[in-house]
């Protein structure tokens, strides 16, 4: 009989899940997302600095699935799971499964700051991208008119809380747009000093890459001109400040977080099947912990059953992808009431654009930076991009805005309602 798998997410996990099973017709699969396009968040700070536009990564699922048969898009928002019933509720309706996926990733962590919680621009989807994008060019613009007032330099100032290769590279970026663009197309505006911050509570960047990654980051940061405050944390965000711990106070209108990740709560999951950071704690196979037919993939989970990462996975793409596809290994195994596989991550390495031809790379065994790692960087986030389309479309766009030094998407669009 056709098993019914719901899986609520179409990221990396839950794509790559219906990826290798979606072909099989004893599995009837419904996507459950609030989006109906699958995005490569890996890119999404060059949408934010107007870089690249949100198309060049992202896809649109019903065409992704229009080749198989049995599998379909619910486009709702998860409310509660309902173990005991087999179903869940999302704001559009009821559905019920055989065997449940949660693939939901996380949600930006403000560390109980709510100051910065209500102002603080954070940055995991392409809404809050595009938004970050407009309220930068905004600020400019308002600059430009003000280019006297006292105001003038908290429209300028732009501090990012977060030295992960998520706050490296977004500052890398602004750094450099900064130097080949800002200056001008806003000659009213006195560039004088530096003006954009990375924060950072730890004592380097980049934390959990080598040495030589850490080193090579820092130094190119200086170099283009950022203000690099380490073993510092945001203590709150009000009137128009950010307060660091140290007792500096930067007068800015842009706060922008990618200082951690939290476990998405979902109700229905008890708190007993939680671990460090709200991440689902699951068993070898996925498995969530109390369940016998509900499983969590990706960032959402924990899984401290690998030998090699006793304290959980690293929350990045490649756990999530090879998570998938042994579940949809394993959910075959089930079918034919075979033993499961465990799961165990094979490390590929990490890496980190820093600025035009710099980038840094760790690998198993060895690392290296510079254009090398620049291009390495190049080539392998294009290849996990959906299409052949958005691989041709983002290649050519990199090689324009690579030798041309200029995007030309700097334009505010703000979808409004009509009155």
């Amino acid at each position: 009989m056709e098993k019914h798998i719901v899986i609520v997410g179409g990221g990396f996990a839950g794509l790559n899940l219906i990826k290798t099973i979606g072909d099989d017709e004893r599995f009837r699969i419904t996507l459950v997302d609030r989006n109906n396009y699958h995005f490569f968040p890996p890119l999404i700070y060059q949408v934010a600095t107007a870089f690249i536009e949100p198309s060049h990564i992202s896809y649109p699922f019903r065409k992704l699935f229009s080749k198989y048969s049995n599998v379909s898009l619910y486009m709702a928002s998860l409310e509660r799971v309902v173990p005991e019933e087999n179903k869940i509720i999302t704001d559009e309706g009821i559905l019920h499964y055989d065997e449940l996926v949660l693939a939901l990733g996380t949600e930006t962590n403000f560390f109980g700051l709510e100051n910065v919680r209500k102002c603080a621009l954070p940055m995991k989807t392409i809404d809050e991208a595009l938004y970050i994008r407009n309220h930068i060019l905004q600020n400019l613009e308002t600059a430009s008119r003000n280019a006297k007032s006292e105001d003038v330099q908290s429209l300028i100032n732009i501090v990012i809380a977060g030295g992960g290769p998520t706050g490296v590279e977004l500052a890398g970026m602004i750094a450099e747009m900064a130097g080949y663009i800002a200056e001008k197309d806003y000659p009213d505006i006195a560039f004088g000093h530096s003006s954009l911050y990375l924060v950072d509570a730890l004592p380097a960047l980049l934390s959990n890459m080598s040495d030589t990654a850490k080193k090579t980051a820092y130094d190119n940061l200086k170099r283009l001109g950022v203000n690099i405050k380490l073993n510092v944390s945001v203590k709150d965000y009000a009137d128009g400040n950010v307060l660091l711990s140290d007792g500096t106070k930067i007068p800015t209108k842009t706060l922008i977080w990618s200082s951690g990740v939290v476990g998405r709560t979902i109700e229905g999951i008890p708190e007993t099947s939680l671990g460090k950071g709200k991440r689902i704690t699951v068993d070898s196979h996925n498995l969530v912990y109390g369940f016998s037919n509900i499983y969590a993939l990706g960032d959402i989970c924990l899984n401290m059953t690998d030998p090699d990462f006793p304290k959980g996975h690293p929350q990045v793409a490649q756990v999530a992808i090879q998570q998938a596809k042994l579940l949809a290994k394993n959910f075959r195994k089930k079918n034919k009431n075979q033993p499961f596989e465990p799961f165990r991550y094979k490390n590929k390495g990490s890496m980190a654009i820093i600025s035009k031809f710099n980038a840094v790379v760790d690998l198993p065994k060895f690392s290296f930076n510079g254009v090398l790692a620049w291009f390495t960087w190049l080539f392998i986030h294009i290849i996990p991009l959906t299409s052949f389309r958005n691989r041709y479309r983002l290649a050519a766009e990199w090689f324009r805005l690579f030798i041309t030094n200029n995007a030309s998407i700097r334009m505010i669009i703000k979808p409004r309602k009509e009155s």
